[in-house]
């Protein structure tokens, strides 16, 4: 019996994100009543914590900053898949789709996911500890590629509009791959200490002692099912997205929300799985997250809609209007002013924690 008991969590993680994919399969693409709804979120909440769960069975098993580069890819990669299912639906209307996906990502994860890492961490241990080097690495090439592909579009003069050209839009897909996966090698590869977490002293941890590292095929099966349940979050998330927009119509909202609510159900995981590690002091670990998270959505979701472009009908317009450029400046003001130090209070969580409010009171009410 208490075997039993013992390995009921694990079933749970194992039978949810199967649970996930089946469902998704029979409600693909059909208008779903009132309670066929409510089982949907009720498997997308538990597909969320099953992602979170495999995610960190993986980490523990590739170590740092390996860990965080898996889950935040492999989010992204399905988010990518979801903006492209939704622009080849949406026509014309979804002209703004794949902007006001990407711009969402980045304020919910510079701001919402990294103040309340850092909040949580300085509110537990005294003060939030990571290592500058690696954050600001980081933090810099999110504003790049955000200025590079969000900004520039709304002062180009080739096209009308905040639009870029063909020549425009494949310079700013070739230089997103680019920066991103110099990035990746040097978190990964030239740099790796710079975005590992350190000690109070400002020691690099290099392993975790409390525990021992799961086998392979654990970790072999973790990413199977991490799979699974990220496909499962995605896939649901579409499925209610017609509720959603209803519900949104009906409030008298601007569309907008709709992006932002099916970004913050995607990006789930990630911030769960942030606040965890900040809650055990490796604050590193959800700044790797969280900026790791900015970066893919831009780096991957801009190459990928842009050679969508080339079959996809109607505009694609990228340029933030001028609200939300004022936004992404103060956040990455802040955000450096934030990373100088190498270590944080509950101010600085606080203050991006507001950022993050700002962003969603404009998003109602712009």
């Amino acid at each position: 019996m208490i075997a039993r008991l013992r390995s009921l969590p694990r079933s749970w993680t194992i039978l949810v994100p199967v649970l996930a994919v089946v469902l998704l399969a029979l409600t693909w693409g059909r208008d779903l009543p009132g309670v066929i709804v409510g089982l949907v979120t009720v498997v997308l909440a538990g597909s969320v914590l099953a992602a979170v769960h495999h995610a960190e069975v993986v980490a523990h098993r590739v170590g740092e900053p390996f860990g965080s580069l898996v889950l935040a890819i492999a989010v992204t990669i399905i988010e990518v898949a979801l903006v492209v299912t939704l622009m080849a639906d949406g026509g014309d209307k979804s002209s703004t789709l794949a902007r006001d996906t990407v711009f969402a990502a980045v304020m919910i994860t510079c701001n919402g996911v990294v103040g309340i890492s850092l909040l949580v961490a300085s509110l537990r241990h005294g003060t939030a500890v990571f290592n500058p080097e690696g954050t600001g690495a980081a933090l810099a090439t999110v504003a790049t590629l955000a200025t590079l592909s969000l900004v520039l579009p709304t002062f180009t003069t080739s096209k009308p509009g905040p639009e870029f050209s063909t020549v425009q839009l494949t310079f700013a897909a070739l230089s997103s791959l680019v920066l991103y996966a110099l990035f990746v090698a040097t978190q990964t590869v030239r740099h790796r200490d710079y975005f590992l977490p350190l000690t109070r002293q400002g020691e690099v941890i290099t392993a975790e002692d409390h525990a021992q590292p799961p086998s392979a095929r654990t970790a072999w099966t973790s990413l199977g099912l991490l799979g699974l349940a990220l496909i499962g979050v995605v896939g649901l998330a579409k499925g209610v997205s017609p509720t959603i927009e209803s519900g949104v119509a009906a409030a008298g909202l601007h569309q907008a929300v709709v992006g932002v609510i099916i970004a913050l159900l995607v990006l789930l995981p990630e911030t769960i799985a942030a606040l965890r590690a900040a809650r055990r002091d490796r604050v590193q670990t959800s700044l790797n997250l969280a900026l790791g998270s900015a970066m893919a959505s831009i780096g991957l979701t801009i190459p990928a809609v842009a050679l969508a472009s080339v079959w996809l009908s109607g505009p694609l317009v990228l340029g933030l209007g001028s609200t939300h450029m004022l936004l992404l400046a103060l956040t990455v003001v802040v955000g450096s002013l934030t990373v100088v130090p190498g270590r944080a209070t509950p101010l600085q969580g606080g203050v991006h924690l507001v950022l993050f409010a700002a962003y969603l009171e404009l998003a109602i009410n712009p």
